[in-house]
């Protein structure tokens, strides 16, 4: 196949090349030509900007698109318009933020979206999770059956720089007392970027259309089998103590951010999804160790790319997910007082 991919460098677009490219695809890239511009010299390389300049993709064919990039339903109508009658088949990388009640255990495909703040707008910060959302309206709206919308879960493996993941291999590996947050069983999800990018190309290559939750694992993971595994796979003596919800929301700590794949309650459905109708339709996952093994190993050939680097992240920062050091033995101890 032809594949022509808006994005491609950045994460899971670098996956998607790999994936496509692996299954002997010819994949073409269109983008701004601002992130990684180097990564894939040997590609073709259209460069544009969806909010001006389109002019690059007219006049050619594709035998599918993948739409990484799309946030702005403006935006997303406008490449799905011009490319209708250019390619066969359309995949859309949404989200599963795009759903209303984001408290709910099990939520599927058929549950109902988020709603924008109001008609029209165009405030990711605000809306993020409405216009994923109405943006899938836009590509079903123009490609019909043809149409793959993607609500993806977190995201891990190498190439996330979110360190949303990443931390918890990276602060186990270190050893000593470990903060875990809320309860040992509650559930969590992700999945590795090159499993859904494999699924993604398989997916276009069948031409297969709808709306598909596509996180992971296939079995239930809780909060302590996840942290058990880093530390088997990791090694050391990494000593976990739960601390519950309601101490950490007292402390302000940021749920997500400070400590990754912890959310409040009231949001705690966004790690538990249903994703039988994604596992019926091929959806596959490798190990849970692999991953671990694999993020980590990437992450520490990364930090030793410059010593600011390695400080910003062995610390973390306001750009990269995690708890700092003296944060968390703070609020070990003020635990402990209590």
């Amino acid at each position: 196949m032809k594949i022509l991919i808006l994005g491609g460098t950045k994460f899971l677009g670098r996956h998607l090349v790999d994936a496509a490219r692996t299954r002997q695809h010819e994949v073409t890239l269109f983008n701004r030509g601002l992130t990684n511009p180097n990564v894939f010299p040997e590609l073709e390389i259209l460069i544009g900007n969806r909010d001006s300049d389109l002019a690059p993709l007219k006049g050619r064919r594709w035998d599918a698109v993948i739409d990484t990039s799309g946030v702005i339903p403006r935006l997303v109508k406008a490449s799905a318009v011009l490319l209708a009658d250019k390619v066969e088949h359309y995949t859309f990388l949404s989200t599963v933020s795009a759903y209303e009640d984001r408290s709910k255990h099990g939520i599927d495909e058929s549950d109902a979206t988020a709603q924008l703040s109001e008609e029209n707008s165009e405030n990711v910060p605000l809306d993020y999770r409405g216009l994923k959302a109405r943006s899938e309206e836009e590509v079903e709206k123009v490609m019909g059956s043809r149409a793959l919308n993607v609500r993806a879960g977190l995201l891990v493996g190498p190439y996330d720089d979110s360190g949303r993941f990443t931390y918890w291999p990276r602060r186990i590996s270190r050893g000593g007392r470990v903060l875990a947050p809320g309860r040992p069983d509650r559930p969590v999800q992700f999945i590795h970027a090159r499993d859904l990018a494999d699924w993604i190309i398989r997916m276009a290559e069948s031409r297969s259309g709808g709306v598909y939750n596509a996180t992971g694992p296939k079995h239930k993971l809780t909060m302590e089998e996840f942290l058990t595994s880093c530390r088997t796979v990791t090694g050391g003596d990494a000593r976990f103590t739960w601390v519950d919800e309601s101490f950490l929301l007292n402390h302000e700590v940021i749920a997500f951010t400070e400590l990754p794949l912890w959310l409040r309650t009231v949001s705690e459905g966004m790690l538990a999804v249903n994703i039988d109708k994604a596992l019926a339709a091929g959806l596959t996952f490798r190990p849970l160790a692999e991953t671990i093994k694999e993020t980590l190993a990437w992450d520490l050939d990364r930090s030793l790319e410059t010593d600011e680097y390695a400080a910003r992240l062995y610390n973390a920062s306001e750009t990269n997910a995690g708890m700092t050091s003296a944060r968390e033995e703070a609020l070990l101890s003020e635990w402990d007082a209590q």
